[in-house]
């Protein structure tokens, strides 16, 4: 994977069957995003109200050329009535994990959001098990920053997360 070169790029509505896969397919999730069968009609009415990009976050999806990889987003998180950074994830799919395209994909979405808001933080959170996201994460710029006790519950119990951040100043 690492030759080949990832794109990010706005979802289609033909690629609203990939993502409803992560709402549907627990194997598709994989084992830290997997919390439960959900809505996946939700990603099509977000699509159809504002092609999931809105002002609030937005998914985009990651491919190689025409092959779909997955989709990264963003939400905002409002810190003051003045100020906000984004936090960010990324999803791909069971057979594109593991090849340095989540490192990728990451790279170029705090890229992309750096180049589009006025933004000077990017975080993002995976769970202390999670130690491959945590490698993609430090390989894409971000420095780990501590760990939140017992805040995602998933599979009956509460997780521990790793936040991580990214400012401005750090991406030459």
């Amino acid at each position: 994977m690492s030759d080949d070169l990832v794109a990010l790029r706005p979802v289609t509505e033909d690629d609203l069957s990939v993502l409803e896969r992560f709402l549907t397919e627990p194997e598709a999730a994989g084992p830290f995003q997997w919390l439960g069968w959900s809505d996946p009609g939700r990603w099509r009415r977000r699509w159809a109200e504002d092609g999931l990009l809105g002002e609030g976050g937005g998914q985009l999806m990651v491919v190689t050329g025409a092959d779909r990889l997955g989709f990264v987003a963003w939400r905002k998180v409002v810190v003051s009535r003045n100020s906000f950074h984004w936090n960010i994830g990324a999803q791909l799919l069971p057979e594109r994990r593991g090849r340095g395209a989540g490192t990728q994909a990451q790279r170029a979405l705090v890229r992309y959001l750096f180049a589009h808001t006025p933004v000077v933080r990017i975080e993002a959170d995976t769970e202390t098990e999670n130690i491959a996201e945590q490698r993609a994460l430090e390989k894409s710029g971000f420095a780990r920053e501590g760990v939140l006790r017992s805040t995602v519950f998933r599979d009956g119990e509460w997780r521990d997360v790793v936040r991580y951040s990214v400012l401005r100043a750090d991406v030459g």
